[in-house]
């Protein structure tokens, strides 16, 4: 088993498409019509690009997505992961771009992480193994 699409919830894909490229520096790689507004929306790492897909999922109109959203916001749980080489690096070019970070570098054990808001509702958890 391998993992091959990180499906991420959106509400404005076009919102979350200049967040995650022109922010993250995740590179686009399939944007596909699904009818309805909705788009196959796929992002890829510039250092995987055969890797893992994240998929910005369309959920504008889906009840109980908002409501978990929300959930998970209020209570300060990531809805995924991505690994950085340098913690320290990626958060200040971040925090340098804008981006709102609710958990500072922090120990947690075998890594360090730090979590931050995508501006789509979610958060995001960024880590770095320790060497």
């Amino acid at each position: 088993m391998k993992v091959y699409v990180e499906s991420i919830p959106v509400g404005d894909q076009d919102k979350a498409l200049d967040f995650y490229t022109r922010v993250l520096g995740f590179v686009k790689k399939d944007d596909i019509d699904m009818g309805g507004g909705a788009r196959w929306l796929t992002l890829v790492s510039p250092e995987q690009p055969d890797g893992p897909l994240v998929l910005l999922e369309p959920n504008a109109d889906y009840p109980a997505m908002k409501t978990l959203k929300q959930s998970l916001m209020k209570d300060g749980i990531a809805c995924t992961m991505f690994e950085v080489d340098d913690l320290d690096g990626e958060v200040e070019r971040l925090q340098s771009l804008g981006v709102a970070f609710t958990t500072s570098p922090t120990d947690g054990g075998d890594i360090v992480y730090a979590v931050f808001d995508d501006t789509c509702g979610n958060l995001i958890n960024i880590f770095q193994h320790k060497k």
